[in-house]
């Protein structure tokens, strides 16, 4: 991990998701699917973009005969961090999401224990509650319950929105979904965002000109 990753995280909360995805691909060329799909979305976009690094677990939400290890393990683990991260957790109960894997509880224990936001393949409950707390977060959505609500592993590599993401990754997150930013080249990406921003902004104010027309945009095309 970068030595000065603190000083990056601050950096890169300045960028939304796309732009960090461009700013991606000038360093590392396409195809790159580093990013969350469709279904994780946003349920807390007031709080706007935001950076960590990923503490991954698996849980089961409803099936009452799923293996379980002790959840003090993995608030220990949380406890532990020395960076600003996300608990990213997945649900694998043999029907995903139909139990709430996150609520208000854990919400404010974990906002205590370190962590700046929630990112789900799974769904979770007491929204407002998780909004009062202030602790943004990402999934399928919501549903009222859960059923049996166990921990089967944590610190290991999960898939969130089909996205692969393993413990450590640094990630930023905003309404656009959750881009995985790999720390070895993070600060270059950091930096290639800005240069992604500047050049954006130059092309729409092309585009936003009282003088543009088709002749220009032809001419421009041609260089």
């Amino acid at each position: 991990m970068s030595d000065n990753i603190i000083e990056i995280i601050e950096g890169l909360k300045e960028f939304d998701s796309p732009t960090v995805f461009n700013a991606m691909v000038e360093k590392l060329g396409l195809p790159n699917e580093d990013y969350t799909s469709h279904e994780i979305r946003y349920l807390s976009p007031e709080f706007g973009t935001i950076v960590g690094c990923a503490v991954t677990a698996e849980v089961t939400t409803n099936d009452p005969d799923s293996p379980k290890i002790e959840w003090i393990d993995f608030y220990e683990h949380m406890n532990d961090q020395e960076t600003p991260f996300f608990t990213v957790m997945k649900d694998v109960d043999s029907r995903p999401g139909r139990g709430a894997c996150f609520g208000d509880g854990m919400a404010r224990l974990y906002k205590r224990l370190g962590a700046v936001g929630a990112i789900l393949d799974g769904s979770a409950r007491d929204l407002a509650g998780i909004r009062a707390v202030g602790l943004p977060i990402w999934g399928w959505g919501t549903v009222p319950g859960h059923g049996v609500f166990n921990l089967t592993r944590f610190n290991e590599p999960v898939t969130i929105g089909q996205t692969r993401i393993r413990p450590g990754d640094l990630i930023l997150a905003d309404a656009d979904g959750c881009v995985r930013v790999p720390i070895e080249h993070a600060e270059d990406i950091l930096r290639l965002a800005g240069e992604v921003r500047a050049h954006e902004a130059e092309v729409f104010s092309f585009y936003d000109a009282p003088d543009f027309n088709m002749d220009k945009l032809r001419a421009k095309f041609k260089r």
